[in-house]
């Protein structure tokens, strides 16, 4: 359980003001059909999250555990660095057409957005650090709905009202919290 918490908090929190977060708003303001927004969201999410925790459970098995500790550790450091990195919505991404439909559109558009993406690379990280895929995948797939969808349907709105600097700031320190609790070999959380 304590798997799929801190992947979907994790993962929800990073997600916002995140380029693909971004995209959703684009996505619902471009095409306004927000089930087959939502529902190319999750498609592509599902897929982008299987794969990275795939490679988390494959470099986990991999490594000693020595090893694994020390690159899982350091690796939350720096994905709490980059969290103080807010990303600009990537103009070419949407790009208004729909020559695969709103729904293919935004499966391509999300999947190609999440390659080498924070949440992408946590997924990789939180699969390595808890050796529970199903869990893992679930709690981030969970934590970028929780983000992206009030993303369609509110857009903007949101946007004016949220200070990103404090969502990434938090975001950055729970990285911190658990990087430091994966060096010092710290098992469980709770």
């Amino acid at each position: 359980m304590e798997a799929f918490l801190i992947s979907t908090g994790v993962v929800a929190l990073g997600e916002m003001g995140d380029k693909t977060q971004l995209l959703a708003f684009m996505l619902a303001a471009t095409f306004k059909r927000p089930v087959p927004i939502i529902l190319g969201i999750l498609t592509a999410t599902l897929v982008n999250h299987s794969l990275a925790g795939a490679v988390g459970t494959w470099v986990a098995a991999q490594l000693g555990p020595d090893m694994l500790r020390w690159v899982i550790g350091m690796s939350f450091i720096a994905m709490a660095a980059w969290m103080l990195v807010p990303d600009k919505a990537d103009d070419e991404v949407a790009g208004g057409r729909q020559r695969f439909g709103v729904f293919g559109t935004t499966v391509l558009t999300f999947f190609l957005a999440e390659m080498g993406d924070k949440t992408q690379i946590a997924t990789v990280a939180l699969a390595a650090r808890y050796h529970d895929l199903v869990p893992v995948v679930a709690g981030t797939t969970l934590g970028m709905m929780l983000a992206d969808v009030p993303a369609v349907f509110l857009g903007d709105t949101i946007a004016k009202k949220v200070s990103m600097a404090v969502i990434h700031g938090i975001t950055a320190s729970v990285f911190v919290l658990l990087g430091v609790l994966t060096l010092f070999n710290v098992g469980k959380l709770f």
